[in-house]
């Protein structure tokens, strides 16, 4: 239990830090200058090629290591980051890439009169950000999003290979401690599943709260 709640922390961390990563990227792509947009291409591209595994090792370790490097080189002492903060760091990066492109998508699906509507009105970019392409992008990203962050709770499993914490790696000691292989490990996938199904009913109220006033599929026919 202790191992799903240092999940549940990465998870929710990595989310929010993609989040926040992927709506400026997505701005970055769609409303940036050349530079802008050619950097953020670079970084969706290369993260979203490599594998998640892959990516973790590197950015965990040479990440880590050149942050010392560039504290000792500036003359200060190295330090020990935590393994939380490095694992949200490290899955957020991840996260980010694949929520840009969501995000961007979500944006591009919205009505273009309601953005030319809004800057007619004099709105400025922070007010149209805030007032009508959220609001409005939202029942475009949330499933989109919805499925990132359940990918979240199960890359999770990978920051075993770097020892930290959580449900996977302390599924594997339990285990390998008691050789109660097939208990364990059918209570973890378990636990994983009864995450899964929780975070499917949040997340299907949030999004029929985003969709509130529009026509539902049915209606739509």
């Amino acid at each position: 239990m202790l191992g799903l709640l240092h999940s549940i922390e990465i998870a929710v961390g990595a989310t929010c830090l993609g989040l926040l990563i992927g709506t400026c990227g997505a701005y970055g792509k769609l409303y940036g200058g050349p530079v802008v947009r050619d950097l953020l291409a670079v970084y969706t591209t290369v993260v979203r090629a490599v594998p998640e595994l892959v990516l973790i090792l590197l950015l965990y370790y040479a990440g880590t290591d050149l942050i010392n490097q560039l504290l000792t080189a500036m003359g200060y002492p190295r330090i020990d980051i935590s393994g939380l903060a490095a694992g949200i760091a490290v899955l957020g990066f991840v996260q980010g890439a694949y929520s840009t492109e969501v995000i961007r998508g979500a944006i591009l699906a919205i009505p273009q009169g309601q953005i030319e509507a809004a800057r007619a009105y004099g709105m400025s970019p922070g007010l149209l950000l805030r007032r009508i392409t959220l609001p409005a992008m939202l029942p475009f990203a949330i499933p989109g999003l919805a499925n990132l962050w359940l990918i979240a709770t199960k890359d999770t499993a990978l920051l075993a290979v770097v020892g930290f914490f959580e449900l996977a790696l302390a599924t594997r000691q339990a285990a390998g401690v008691t050789k109660a292989y097939f208990t364990f490990y059918v209570a973890a996938g378990a636990l994983y599943l009864m995450l899964s199904l929780f975070s499917n009913v949040i997340l299907g109220r949030i999004e029929a709260w985003s969709r509130r006033g529009m026509p539902s599929v049915k209606e739509a026919r």
